[in-house]
């Protein structure tokens, strides 16, 4: 399995500008081969290679390894589509391999190829990029992000067998409760709405006021929300597989694709709030931790789980009294209806499960 390890650099002020250099020369030279593969329409990596690489060698100050990886770059960038000609911003992120990048793990520093020269830079890292580290291979690449240098280097982390599973925990994905498994557990919204309100109504407020005061304020508020919501979906996901990882059982939840194409928000605050529903990104996290830990996951049909009452069976609208209410009007069953969306899903991945449908990442 692959992940990626973030990395912070420590450089000196004059590390600090060296990178800076290499960042803006080498993707002045993205500009000038994406020039030249435009002029002469050939986007394929190794022909392109043959055509610019000694032209570009010549007007740069880049050394081989580090040209190379611009017309890779390059390439990459015209493989969505060749209807237009592809720019770089100026510090956009470069791709580094053990040629022009050398890891020393044990001391925490890395030695990497500037257009200075060689620098030895320290950097800063958590347990658990720590470990990551351990399994590190292949490239790495050089980013820069208001006013610090990261690097992100990519790690192929083993993967362990599946353990051999007693039972399902089936979780039901939503906006107002954020994630409800099948034993009654729930992970409320509400922090992430309330969140979202305020940072809705600061940039608003900011916005009207237009000074530049105001936008210096909009920047640095750029991105914390997003970055509060991540959090809490690691923290709800990390729950979950540690439950199911200490009771032995499977993780099912709804195949959720194209939900946002099957489902209607009416007016402007409903529309907000179910694009801020980050459910994909709440299920790559579960999906990713299970893997990890060696609990499967699993993927159900998601029709009628919120209709279909989990005591009789029965399938109607009318069993949804309303967003938190389910009440079976055939069997009088009233359960909150999270809970009882994720009890048909723990029954549906049961039901899969007697059949020999596999797990799905």
């Amino acid at each position: 399995m692959k992940l990626i390890a973030q990395i912070k650099l420590n450089p000196s002020p004059e590390q600090h500008t060296a990178l800076l250099s290499t960042l803006a020369e080498a993707n002045a030279a993205c500009d000038a081969i994406s020039a030249l593969a435009w002029q002469a329409r050939e986007f394929r990596r190794i022909p392109l290679q043959k055509l610019v690489y000694h032209q570009v060698k010549d007007s740069f100050d880049l050394g081989a390894q580090i040209l190379v990886r611009c017309i890779a770059k390059v390439a990459d960038a015209y493989k969505l589509d060749r209807n237009t000609q592809r720019t770089f911003r100026p510090h956009g992120a470069i791709a580094f391999d053990d040629r022009n990048l050398s890891w020393y793990t044990d001391k925490g520093a890395v030695s990497i190829w500037t257009v200075a020269g060689r620098q030895y830079i320290p950097y800063l890292l958590g347990e658990h990029q720590r470990s990551l580290l351990a399994y590190r291979k292949g490239e790495s690449d050089l980013v820069f992000h208001k006013g610090a240098f990261y690097l992100l280097a990519v790690c192929d982390v083993p993967e362990p067998d599946e353990q051999q599973m007693e039972g399902v925990i089936g979780v039901d994905l939503g906006i107002v409760t954020l994630a409800t498994d099948s034993d009654g557990e729930a992970h409320t919204g509400e922090p992430v709405e309330r969140k979202r309100r305020w940072y809705a109504g600061r940039r608003a407020a900011l916005q009207a006021v237009g000074t530049r005061s105001a936008k210096r304020r909009l920047r640095k508020l750029a991105g914390r929300q997003r970055r509060f919501q991540k959090d809490i979906n690691h923290q709800i996901s990390k729950r979950l597989v540690a439950k199911a990882e200490r009771t032995k059982r499977a993780i099912a939840m709804e195949e959720l694709r194209h939900i946002r194409q099957r489902t209607r928000a009416k007016g402007p605050e409903q529309r907000a709030r179910q694009s801020n529903w980050a459910f994909a990104q709440l299920r790559q996290f579960l999906s990713y931790k299970a893997r990890r830990a060696g609990v499967p996951v699993m993927a159900v049909d998601p029709r009628n789980t919120s209709r279909t009452c989990s005591e009789c069976g029965h399938c109607e609208k009318a069993n949804r009294r309303s967003q938190a209410e389910f009440c079976c009007v055939l069997c009088g069953h009233r359960i909150g209806a999270d809970l009882n969306a994720a009890i048909n899903i723990r029954e549906r991945a049961a039901c899969q499960t007697a059949y020999g449908v596999q797990s799905s990442g």
